[in-house]
């Protein structure tokens, strides 16, 4: 009798864990909404007018030449990060003005002109669009991310599906493993139960 008891107080205990993972598992098998929510927004590319000669510096680990709306930009790796060069002159490229952002990212957005809109507000290296979105600018990469509220509601269901309930790293992890003990003492009571029954 305490062993059913036992088994019936843990599995009302953990029913609530359980539908939260079961409806989290089934989003993530079905994806709905994925493809704009995590979607690469990338500036957009042209061809270059001409072949542009670069002498590498031997302190460079890897390079990227491209042309984009504000003209030709050169990406470089050293040993203390990404820097964004002028091709020609082999300087540091300064960051670019208020309306040269608003240029780059609002080419980008013809990608996929029904999730970015039109730009709403900028404020320093972030821009957020009309639809909600917000872009990250890193000018030293050339590169954006972008995160809308469905990127939101997906990174919750993210951090429900993996017991991440409290946004305390150590407590979430405690309750991780009394969450799994507690699955394997129901696991064991129901096959006790199971066999007593057979």
């Amino acid at each position: 009798m305490m062993v059913r008891r036992l088994h019936r107080i843990i599995g009302l205990a953990l029913m609530l864990p359980f539908l939260a993972w079961a409806i989290t598992g089934f989003v993530f098998f079905v994806k709905p909404g994925y493809a704009g929510a995590y979607e690469v927004l990338s500036p957009k590319m042209y061809n270059l007018d001409q072949a542009i000669s670069i002498q590498p510096d031997s302190g460079w680990l890897e390079f990227r030449g491209f042309k984009t709306v504000l003209g030709n930009h050169l990406i470089v790796r050293t040993m203390s990060g990404w820097i964004h060069l002028d091709p020609v002159t082999l300087q540091q490229r300064g960051l670019p003005s208020e309306a040269d952002l608003i240029r780059l990212v609002s080419d980008a957005f013809s990608a996929n002109p029904s999730r970015y809109g039109k730009i709403n507000t900028i404020s320093g290296d972030s821009v957020t669009t009309d639809t909600g979105v917000e872009i990250k600018v890193d000018w030293s990469r050339l590169s954006f991310q972008q995160r809308g509220k469905d990127t939101a509601r997906l990174d919750l269901l993210y951090r429900i599906h993996y017991l991440q309930w409290t946004g305390l790293k150590t407590l979430d992890k405690i309750l991780g493993m009394v969450g799994i003990a507690l699955i394997i003492i129901l696991t064991l009571l129901g096959a006790r139960l199971a066999l007593r029954g057979a």
